[in-house]
């Protein structure tokens, strides 16, 4: 059985992650800035202040990379006093730096739009209460910046038209990068959910089935015992007739080999059975599918190609998945039964196997339904079959395509993850 793979982070934990690479983007910027204004600008700035600000928000982003890796989930609240940590660095800052004069004070929009992104309503809130009142506050008092104190009318690019601008585009890049992975996010957990909701709706179909199937299998064995008796006694009767004595044996090799298969579906009904796998040498395992199904179908004409490729392809196979191949092969044998074509291929992490008919083909119409749900190409099928087929190799991590051949008739591929020797 395939290995499962790891839940993906909580949604909190990711915003957490995108909020850390926002803070260190904006950050550095803002260092930037404030490098190109005290060196080539000649900026009045309280230098030791100002980097102290940005030095403390650079050691709580360094924390919050640390705070990540721990197992811990990050809850709603943690992410509220993250946001308000966020929304006093840039008070400390832009009060030593003009206060609402400098052109990047509107960069306050940035955390107010992650909040209302991803937090709920009454956080959303505090957060944008919390930045008004910041800016209020630095309408009033703040350590002046003489270059940004007034904006030159004779100037269209003006320091402070400039800051605006700069600080207009990293905004919008930033809101842009934020807003379209939460976007992202959310589709994949959305297609994620429906992936799961279709599997457990095809389990319950399967676990349907099957409980019927086996009703079924049981109700069966009385029929199969009184046909086993009465063909015994009419090849007593034609001793004297070998045409029909070779069609009452034949009819009895089917009754047998549905006997056979009956018991061995009780046989195989314990789940701790089925749970385990066997890994087996896939040219072998294939190949006694192959003569089984030759067993149930005697008027096929077949041929069985084996790539030659170098290395073993090794397959985690049980009963169900001989079922599956068993019947694969059947649909191709009704669709034509001369000339059936099976192939096995194999690469670096799955096995392929082909089978091709030389049948009509398969209808565009109903071809993404085959295996979804109980489509079937049969006049007087249901497509149970080929369901249980699906759901089956699916379980085991593979999958099934059909095509129209090029050159008539139906292609399908099954494909199944490679298993290792060991």
């Amino acid at each position: 059985m395939p290995t499962e793979l790891p839940l993906p982070l909580s949604t909190p934990n990711r915003n957490l992650v995108r909020l850390t690479i926002v803070r260190g983007i904006t950050w550095t910027g803002f260092l930037i800035a404030i490098i190109v204004g005290v060196k080539f600008l000649s900026f009045e700035l309280p230098v030791p202040e100002v980097i102290s600000v940005v030095l403390a928000m650079g050691l709580l982003n360094i924390a919050t990379w640390w705070r990540l890796g721990r197992p811990r989930a990050v809850q709603h609240l943690e992410y509220l006093l993250h946001l308000l940590a966020d929304v006093v660095g840039l008070t400390l800052l832009f009060y030593f730096s003009g206060g609402s004069t400098n052109p990047f004070i509107t960069y306050y929009l940035v955390p107010i739009t992650i909040a209302a992104a991803t937090l709920p309503w009454r956080h959303a809130w505090i957060i944008a209460g919390c930045a008004m009142a910041a800016y209020s506050f630095l309408m009033i008092d703040y350590h002046p910046i003489p270059q940004l104190g007034h904006i030159n009318s004779s100037s269209p690019l003006s320091l402070h038209v400039l800051g605006m601008w700069v600080n207009f585009g990293m905004s919008a890049g930033l809101v842009t990068f934020f807003i379209y992975k939460m976007a992202h996010a959310l589709r994949h957990r959305d297609q994620a959910l429906s992936r799961t909701r279709e599997a457990a709706l095809r389990n319950e179909q399967v676990l349907a089935v099957a409980t019927q199937a086996a009703g079924t299998a049981h109700e069966l064995g009385t029929p199969l015992s009184t046909m086993a008796v009465l063909l015994k006694d009419m090849q007593q009767e034609a001793k004297d007739d070998p045409e029909r004595q070779e069609d009452i044996e034949l009819l009895r090799q089917q009754v047998d080999i549905c006997k056979s298969r009956l018991q061995h579906l009780v046989s195989q009904a314990d789940r701790r059975r089925m749970a385990e796998p066997e890994v087996l040498d896939a040219e072998t395992w294939l190949g006694g599918v192959v003569q089984r199904w030759l067993v149930l179908r005697p008027d096929v004409s077949h041929r069985l190609d084996i790539a030659g490729r170098r290395g073993r392809p090794w397959l985690a196979v049980d009963a169900t998945l001989d079922q599956a191949l068993t019947n694969l092969l059947n649909n191709a044998a009704d669709a034509n039964p001369e000339g059936v074509a099976i192939g096995l291929d194999w690469y670096s992490d799955r096995v392929v196997i082909d089978i091709r008919d030389h049948g009509p083909g398969v209808a565009m119409s109903i071809a993404d339904q085959l295996g979804d749900t109980f489509v079937s190409t049969k006049s007087k099928g249901m497509g149970i079959g080929l369901f249980l087929t699906h759901a089956t190799i699916n379980r085991f991590g593979g999958g099934v395509s059909l095509y129209n051949h090029p050159e008539g008739g139906t292609l399908t591929e099954v494909t199944l993850p490679r298993a290792d020797a060991d």
